[in-house]
């Protein structure tokens, strides 16, 4: 395929070329069938053609694709409306990708920051972060190799180890520029990294004796995919801002930052936009799969299989010394190894499994929520035997 493509080489070699999908399973140029237990890095939750979401789709294809912001537009409404009662939160804002929801929270933080006269609003992130690829949400990335070569980086962020609280009190004492937090609560492409039950609850605290906003990034955790829409719904807290994106659309490109509270009443007209954020087609399709998850209570399959799978691989990786962690939070599972082992992606691939590998030695498991219990006992009697010969 190289030959006959125009594409800037930023993905490397793909060795397959995907055409059709269909539940949890899709097929190559060749005819040859895979199961996905990545769900395209945790954006296809209901799995691949979900019949409610084609239909959504379609229809509002056939109504109105598109007609800019500087209109109402019925369908966007809506899904703000959905989302607002599902969160808990006041506000959103909708633009196309977890990036992009990520920047509308870096600038309501900054706002937030002028507001109490801080010259340079500066955010505090973890190390082992990915928030995005823009030059600011790179910078907030804790991944080095994400912003090599993009120098300078942009000013305003100060960097603590993850799951480390007391890292966080240190900057609290000695930085007077703090305006927010921004963690993921569980780091997805950090490795799976889950902090301990109290994290985010001891951050909330601190984030209200200093008037910081906790701002969470829950693109990869959120939409149902470690036990409820957004994760922090089972930490028993609630955030000043989170930001979803990935799984809203099903694959249709959309993203969303939610807001409350004064962080809700931060931005004012001509402070942000995007032409193409919360078009009708993307807002359908996150209007249809949110009405699915709900009324198949995917939120609870997603725990129960989630646990299954984990109780699966731990007693079948039993006894495998180069196994160190078998971990997760519903369908966000990541199973650690002792050494690099990116070349599984593509022994699995030959074996007619789709996974990923993060943080170079932990194989990335984030299957669509509707898998079903054979589907997810073929996933691990295929990759079991790959990690023990491995």
């Amino acid at each position: 395929m190289a030959d006959g493509s125009a594409l800037m080489n930023t993905y490397g070699e793909r060795r397959l070329t995907l055409v059709r999908g269909e539940g949890a399973w899709v097929w190559d140029a060749d005819g040859k069938r895979y199961l996905d237990a990545l769900s395209g890095i945790a954006v296809c939750g209901l799995g691949h053609a979900h019949p409610d979401v084609t239909r959504a789709i379609a229809e509002q294809a056939a109504t109105l694709v598109h007609c800019s912001n500087l209109y109402n537009i019925p369908v966007q409404q809506a899904l703000s409306l959905a989302l607002r009662d599902a969160s808990g939160m006041d506000k959103v804002f909708f633009g196309n990708s977890g990036a992009e929801a990520n920047e509308a929270a870096i600038k309501i933080a900054r706002l937030h920051g002028h507001a109490r006269n801080i010259d340079v609003p500066t955010i505090i992130v973890m190390e082992g972060a990915f928030h995005g690829r823009t030059l600011a949400t790179l910078t907030a990335t804790g991944n080095r190799k994400v912003q090599a070569g993009f120098e300078p980086l942009v000013r305003g962020f100060v960097r603590a180890p993850y799951d480390d609280i007391d890292a966080v009190e240190t900057i609290a004492r000695n930085n007077p520029d703090i305006a927010a937090i921004l963690v993921e609560p569980i780091q997805g492409e950090g490795g799976i990294r889950i902090p301990a039950p109290d994290y985010l609850a001891r951050l909330r605290a601190l984030c209200d004796h200093h008037d910081w906003l906790l701002m969470l990034d829950e693109i990869q955790t959120g939409n149902g995919r470690t036990g409820s829409l957004f994760h922090y719904q089972q930490r028993g807290l609630m955030p000043d801002v989170a930001t979803l994106a990935k799984g809203l659309g099903n694959g249709i490109p959309i993203g969303a930052c939610l807001a409350r509270g004064k962080a809700a009443e931060l931005m004012r007209p001509g402070n942000h936009g995007s032409t193409f954020g919360g078009n009708p087609v993307a807002c359908a399709a996150g209007l249809a799969t949110l009405k699915v998850i709900a009324e198949q209570n995917l939120y609870a399959r997603a725990a129960a299989l989630g646990a299954r799978l984990r109780a699966d691989f731990q007693a079948a990786l039993a006894g495998c010394d180069s196994v160190r962690a078998v971990r997760g939070e519903g369908l966000m599972l990541g199973i650690e190894l002792g050494r690099p082992c990116a070349e599984l992606v593509d022994r699995a691939a030959d074996q007619g499994l789709l996974i990923n590998v993060t943080a170079d030695s932990v194989i990335r498991l984030l299957p669509p929520l509707i898998m079903s219990d054979a589907e997810a006992d073929q996933l691990v009697a295929t990759l079991t035997p790959l990690i023990r010969a491995f």
